[in-house]
């Protein structure tokens, strides 16, 4: 049996591609691994198809291990401590039915833009736009079909093998499970279980409790079987985890920003405490600027006073603040999409398709171009051709606030019959009016 994103022999490329982006070369290791018959290729989808012999496979663990303990000056920027925090307004009662209508927006915009991306997750740009324009949907403006593709097509780019059986317009019947939906539920759960008061260790039972290994990618994988090794927090975030910078912890974001509307900085700490069990770096300013944009949404005028805001939660110097201002430029800068997504491209296009920089400034890129269109936003951060699921999410999230349920269109919310598949135990067919009056009713706890 292969297992993704855990077998040693495929971590360690992924891990030398990590200690590059911080600067660490070690030849020496590179070259015993190499001489030893390992490879330096880092699979894209986490496990290469034949496995290692045992001999490879000790060799790897061993080099992990060296490499998890070079001296590392970014593993200290990696465990920064607590951000600031900053109580942020409090809204009054005649402010309350506005929050209402934007919340229930944001929570289907991000289930609609889950779903709008998941068939195609995987398929790079080139593939999307193949299949958009031959069904008819390019500018992608709905949910994909399998309706009038061609068989060569098809055959060239194959559908999500787990998505193609829920996420197309033929056979969409409720919200299908899928992990970006998954964690916005927990985090539900840890909010009423814990309060604002949760700890990362919390969030580290919660995990445990409730998530089936196999249902946690990269990142969290990484972090999961750290904290069955006793590994704590924060280490079980940086520690023998290649993907520590990736998108894993922006995708859990949502809630900690939709519960404290105006109160970006609270937002962001919540999301440091949840980011950094299996996150370092980029990793953990991703979802804490996520979820101040979250936040911001609740309660700016317009999208890009909410990119604003968002942006004074992280490190002005980092490579994730970077990455959504490059965006917002790229955005700023042209009026067509495909321009737009080259930029995207030849800046960030070496990186992993699921890592944070590309697909932070995508969402950056598709919200400031979107001007508040609803499908506008869906279509760039789909059409850009990474983590299309959650980008989807999160634009969708975004833009739903502001446009509410007309601007996103009856005949996407309708097919999801308000209800949510999930993995969580329990929890499967639960109401999207129950979560959405769940976070109602944490935003007004929160209220202080």
């Amino acid at each position: 049996m292969r297992i993704t994103w855990a077998q040693p022999e495929d971590l360690v490329a992924h891990e030398l591609v990590a200690l590059g982006d911080e600067g660490i070369v070690p030849e020496n290791i590179i070259n015993a691994w190499r001489d030893a018959g390992g490879s330096l290729i880092a699979q894209v989808s986490g496990a290469s198809p034949i496995g290692a012999d045992c001999h490879l496979r000790e060799l790897a663990r061993t080099i992990l291990h060296e490499l998890d303990t070079l001296d590392n000056p970014a593993r200290i920027e990696a465990v920064f401590d607590a951000p600031d925090f900053k109580d942020g307004v409090k809204l009054r009662e005649n402010q309350w039915d506005t929050y209402m209508v934007r919340v229930r927006g944001a929570w289907y915009g991000r289930l609609v833009g889950c779903v709008s991306g998941k068939p195609v997750e995987k398929i790079p740009r080139q593939g999307i736009r193949a299949i958009a324009q031959a069904t008819g949907n390019w500018p992608i403006h709905g949910y994909f079909t399998q309706e009038g593709l061609p068989g060569d097509i098809a055959e060239r780019w194959p559908w999500n093998r787990r998505s193609r059986v829920n996420s197309l317009v033929e056979n969409i019947n409720g919200t299908p499970e899928d992990d970006d939906i998954n964690y916005p539920l927990l985090a539900l759960e840890l909010l009423e279980t814990k309060g604002p008061e949760f700890t990362s260790d919390d969030v580290a039972q919660l995990w445990l409790d409730n998530l089936p290994a196999g249902r946690v990618f990269t990142a969290e994988r990484a972090a999961y079987r750290n904290l069955l090794d006793a590994r704590p927090v924060p280490e079980c975030g940086h520690r023998l985890n290649p993907f520590r910078e990736w998108i894993g912890a922006l995708i859990r974001a949502d809630v900690f920003g939709w519960t404290n509307p105006g109160k970006p900085h609270r937002a962001a700490y919540l999301a440091w405490k949840d980011a950094r069990i299996s996150h370092s770096r980029n990793g953990i300013y991703g979802e804490m600027w996520a979820a101040a944009l979250c936040s911001a949404a609740m309660s700016e005028s317009t999208i890009s006073e909410a990119l604003d805001v968002s942006l004074t939660v992280i490190s002005s110097t980092s490579a994730l603040h970077e990455a959504v201002t490059f965006g917002r430029e790229c955005a700023a800068s042209t009026t067509d999409c495909e321009a737009g997504l080259d930029a995207l491209h030849d800046r960030y296009g070496h990186h992993h398709w699921v890592h944070v920089l590309n697909n932070a400034a995508t969402i950056a890129f598709a919200l400031e171009f979107s001007g508040g269109d609803f499908w506008k936003g869906i279509h760039a951060g789909v059409a850009a051709g990474w983590d299309t699921d959650s980008v989807g999410a999160t634009i969708g999230g975004v833009i739903g606030a502001f446009c509410g349920l007309n601007g996103i269109g009856d005949e996407y919310t309708a097919p999801l019959n308000n209800s949510i598949a999930t993995s969580l135990p329990g929890k499967n067919g639960c109401s999207i009016d129950d979560v959405i009056a769940r976070t109602v009713a944490l935003a007004r706890a929160n209220n202080d």
